[in-house]
């Protein structure tokens, strides 16, 4: 008898650790065979035939369609080059350039993955329309307030992530180091 129940006792032990571990990491969207550079972060082969697991079993529960590798790559950041989570009280400036691409966009979002909501409906930045320095850099403020130039409004939101999609690009495909790709630094700012 006591056999019996130890051997119960320690499945629903195991069934209660595997399956909240499971619930954990399906929320947390973790996914292997992550690329890492400064703030941000990949998964290349989230929309390849070799995702592993995790990543479909996340694709399948969220309902959202990842990108091809042949597509391009995604990138997401939700915390500055000193780790500091992003907040939409604080003033952040994007600065720097973008890796080699056909196309790319920046784009605002809320933790749960909406578009970070604000009064002039102003939710992100392409390549195309971005103001740049004559050297072909950039800077991009994400403010709750107003700026001048390239301005991306917050809302005033407590916590976002910024996310760059590079269309037609080599990254992800060839890249072995974060240091062989140049990507826009995240520096925070004062806080109103």
């Amino acid at each position: 008898m006591r056999l019996l129940f130890g051997t119960l006792f320690g499945l629903i032990v195991a069934a209660i650790v595997g399956l909240g571990a499971t619930y954990l990491t399906l929320n947390r969207g973790a996914a292997f065979g992550g690329l890492t550079i400064g703030s941000w972060t990949a998964f290349p082969k989230t929309g390849t035939t070799d995702a592993d697991p995790y990543a479909r079993a996340t694709i399948a529960r969220t309902g959202q369609l990842p990108m091809a590798l042949a597509d391009g790559v995604m990138f997401t950041a939700d915390s500055d080059d000193n780790g500091r989570l992003l907040d939409g009280r604080c003033d952040v400036v994007l600065s720097g350039i973008t890796p080699a691409a056909r196309f790319w966009t920046i784009t605002l979002y809320t933790p749960g993955g909406d578009l970070v909501a604000n009064s002039v409906n102003r939710y992100g930045f392409t390549s195309q329309e971005i103001v740049r320095s004559a050297d072909g850099s950039f800077e991009i403020v994400v403010a709750p307030r107003a700026r001048p130039g390239n301005w991306l409004p917050t809302g005033g939101v407590e916590r976002y992530t910024l996310i760059l999609r590079l269309y037609d690009t080599a990254v992800g495909v060839s890249t072995r180091a974060g240091k062989e790709v140049p990507m826009p630094s995240i520096a925070g700012g004062s806080c109103r």
